[in-house]
């Protein structure tokens, strides 16, 4: 993490064929994998219907995050994003610690969803070993981000397209189960709900809150991605507004739905959207939501092995990491940072195989919290370029309603957030295990960052 200017090289110019529709659906891509498919049905035995309150809280952070850095992104479109935004605003420091630390989490999470997709898809075909199917959607997805941003962001567009429409078709046949509509049900109604609303208080609601957050996370993609499109200013103004409510109804309605059909306590859990489908006496479609939430983790590898190439150019480009990492080809994509983001997961897959069920949960582990941190720096970081631009006079594209008290807000849910974290055990464990990381990437950056201005002097 070497550190030696700290504006990007004018030279490293990344394409701008993206469209706003690919746009808005890679917040959705993102957004929607293996959170929404797998990890509500863990949210839901953790809190039981309470885990809607997690939603909810979760929900308006995340509003709040990406009017912010809508806001930020549409005035410096930037493949850096809020890792640029926090070194203008609190300095190169904080600036490659957030950088580094985002990429990091995405690397991570590519290798956990490379596994889960495998994973799922040899529950239904079993044909192919799991190592060998997870190794070959990694290199299936490295060929396709080294194609192009235009060929990525088709690609990307019409996976999400797919997630979204099963997504409706799920609610719909839920909201028909709840009603009592189809031949085979009984309408339970809301009974679910009330009966035991939150089985393990407190606690169930504050560890089933960070595996809301996890889930949510990706979402700021968006503002990374806002700089290889046509235009910048428009399009990441159409993509926060429409991505937000669409995540918000996706995510919270279909917990509802599994939450008021399924108890805390059933094994459907495990595989929450099949055990809706199940009720329904659909034939297949248990195998039919498996294969779309496959679909969705691939989506979502695609979407962050994107992310983290970007974020990890951008260093290079201001110094922060090799400059190999800043070339492009000619496509104008970062082949090496692509490269080294994927090594990776590669690296970690091949780990986990070797040892099951201990290298991806420590790591997992590591970085599951990353994502506040990520938030409240950018929240921060809003207030004080919005504060500067005001005393400036400089001309927003795109201004955030209601600040500062929407980003204050947004700082005290995240504080409150992490005061519930630590307030219980499993929560509190992985926070510590994430300010140990965050604590030692800063500090690896201070020192460069020192050393780095020590040589130019």
């Amino acid at each position: 993490m070497s550190h030696s200017p700290v504006q990007e090289r004018p030279h490293a110019e990344l394409g701008h064929s993206m469209k706003p529709r690919q746009l808005t659906m890679m917040g959705l891509g993102s957004a929607i994998g293996a959170g929404l498919f797998l990890g509500s049905g863990k949210g839901v035995q953790e809190a039981g219907p309470a885990v809607l309150i997690s939603y909810l809280v979760a929900g308006a952070l995340i509003i709040i995050v990406m009017w912010a850095l809508g806001e930020m992104a549409a005035a410096n479109p930037n493949s850096g994003a809020f890792s640029v935004y926090a070194q203008k605003a609190l300095g190169p420091t904080a600036g490659a610690t957030l950088g580094w630390l985002w990429w990091l989490q995405l690397v991570v999470v590519i290798a956990a969803e490379a596994l889960g997709a495998a994973g799922l898809l040899f529950s239904v075909w079993p044909v192919i070993p799991v190592w060998l199917l997870s190794l070959a959607f990694m290199v299936i997805f490295t060929g396709i981000n080294l194609a192009g941003v235009k060929n990525f962001g088709e690609f990307e567009f019409w996976f999400s397209i797919l997630k979204v429409a099963a997504i409706v078709a799920f609610l719909l046949i839920g909201i028909a189960l709840i009603a009592g509509w189809l031949p085979s049900s009984v309408a339970p109604g809301f009974g679910l709900l009330g009966a035991d609303f939150a089985p393990h208080g407190l606690g169930g609601i504050a560890t089933a809150l960070f595996v809301v957050i996890f889930a949510f996370g990706g979402t700021e993609i968006v503002s990374v991605a806002a700089a290889e499109t046509e235009n910048p200013s428009r399009s990441v103004a159409l993509a926060v507004r429409t991505v937000v409510w669409r995540i918000l109804v996706f995510y919270i309605g279909s917990v509802l739905v599994i939450a008021t059909l399924l108890p805390a306590t059933s094994p459907a859990l495990e595989s929450p959207f099949a055990g809706v489908l199940n009720l329904a006496g659909i034939p297949g479609a248990g195998a039919a939501i498996t294969l779309v939430a496959v679909v969705a983790l691939l989506s979502a590898l695609n979407a962050n092995l994107y992310g983290a190439s970007r974020m990890v150019f951008s260093l290079a480009d201001r110094g922060e990491a090799p400059a190999i990492l800043g070339r492009l080809n000619a496509h104008q994509v970062p082949a090496a940072a692509v490269s080294v983001s994927v090594a990776f997961g590669f690296v970690a897959t091949v780990l986990e195989l070797l040892f099951p069920g201990k290298i991806l949960d420590m790591l997992l582990n590591l970085v599951g919290s990353t994502c506040l941190i990520v938030w409240g720096t950018a929240l921060v970081s809003q207030i004080v370029l919005r504060r500067r631009a005001e005393r400036e006079g400089t001309e927003l594209p795109l201004r955030m309603r209601g600040f500062p008290y929407l980003s204050i807000a947004g700082l005290v849910l995240l504080v409150a957030i992490l005061a519930v974290g630590f307030s219980a055990e499993d929560s509190r464990n992985q926070l510590f295990s994430s300010l140990a990381l965050i604590a030692g990437i800063a500090v690896a950056c201070y020192i460069t960052t020192r050393r780095s201005a020590a040589i130019r002097r």
